[in-house]
Parts: C-alpha cells; sequence; structure tokens
C-alpha cells in the first residue's frame, strides 16, 4: 500500500484500512493514536492504514473500472486550492475531508504506488471542477491505494493516467469523487 493516511501512511505491507468519522473541530493532537485505539477496539490487528473524517462515512460513494475500485467519503465544506495564501480560519472549520481508498487487482513498484497516488489525486481535482467546484480539495484529503504484494507475478511499473491501470484508477476515482461532490451540492 501507498498512502498518506494520519496512521500507517507511506509505502508498506498492510492488513487493513480504517476511515474513521471524528467530530467538526476535532480537538485530539494525536491523531495516530485515536486511530490506533479506534482499530484495536473493532478487533483490527498487524499493521494498517488509518484515515480520519468530519464527513459523514456512511454516506461514502464506489466506482470501479475495469479490475479498479475507489471509494470515497467527500466532506466539501471546507474546501480550497492547494496553494492558497495562508489566513486564519476563526473557530472550528466546518465538516471537510476527501478521503480516497483505491484496490488494484495487480501488484504494482514502488514507484507506481506512489504515481497511482499521484494519478488519484489529479483524478479528484477534475471530478471537482467538473461538479462546478472552484478547488482542489480541503485541507486534509488523504490517499491509500491498495495492491497485491509482488510475487510470481510482476509488478506493474506505471500508474500514470496514461497506462492501463492508471487509466483505470484514474476513471474510478473520478466517478466516485463526482458522485460524492454532485450529492454534496
Amino acid at each position: 500500500m501507498c498512502s498518506s493516511a494520519v496512521l500507517g501512511g507511506g509505502i508498506g505491507p498492510r492488513e487493513w484500512i480504517l476511515n474513521a468519522q471524528v467530530p467538526g473541530g476535532y480537538p485530539r493532537l494525536d491523531p495516530d493514536r485515536h486511530l490506533a485505539e479506534i482499530a484495536a477496539a473493532e478487533g483490527l490487528t498487524g499493521p494498517g492504514a488509518g484515515l480520519m473524517t468530519a464527513a459523514d462515512v456512511t454516506a461514502h460513494t464506489r466506482a470501479t473500472d475495469g479490475g479498479a475500485t475507489a471509494t470515497a467519503t467527500c466532506g466539501l465544506g471546507v474546501r480550497g486550492w492547494a496553494a492558497a495564501p495562508a489566513e486564519g480560519t476563526p473557530g472550528p472549520p466546518p465538516p471537510g475531508t476527501i478521503n480516497i481508498v483505491v484496490t488494484l487487482p495487480v501488484p504494482l513498484s514502488d514507484a507506481a504506488l506512489v504515481n497511482a497516488v499521484a494519478t488519484a489525486t489529479e483524478a479528484k481535482v477534475q471530478a471537482l471542477l467538473d461538479a462546478g467546484l472552484d478547488c482542489s480539495g480541503t485541507p486534509t484529503d488523504a490517499v491509500c491505494v491498495a495492491a497485491p504484494a509482488p510475487g510470481p507475478r510482476p509488478a506493474e511499473p506505471f500508474a500514470g493516467p496514461r497506462s492501463r491501470w492508471g487509466a483505470r484508477l484514474a476513471r474510478a476515482v473520478h466517478a466516485a469523487v463526482l458522485d460524492g461532490a454532485r450529492r454534496q451540492s
């Protein structure tokens, strides 16, 4: 897995993915520990990836394309551009976070895993623009890409938007995020 998750981010083997809903204005300063506590309470063991959002996780959207599956939670209460000017926000912001989990049925090289995260992010931005939103995401978005570990089957070397699996991943992410964004609008 390659992930920007709060718990278990980076590249490596993971056995589970948890997308936890937390209250708006989340007050804890140890989200990795909090996610580990939630995972333990759910009986999840071994290394995993934990994401969190104030968005309603039961309102997730899912799309598939040729074996690539994308699941997204789209909380769009706090959105903006990645390179926005620095500003202070008084009080807790409204719920917001776009968390994307992608699963692929083929192993990816480490470089392809990183490329898959970039491809998923590009597809997310495209979906937001196609939904008529003037933003690139929210300040706390996370992406997880899960694929089988390389074994006798060679790992795919590419996952950019014009590669076989990257294109499928991009279309699945675009469809899931576009559906979620339209439901929020």
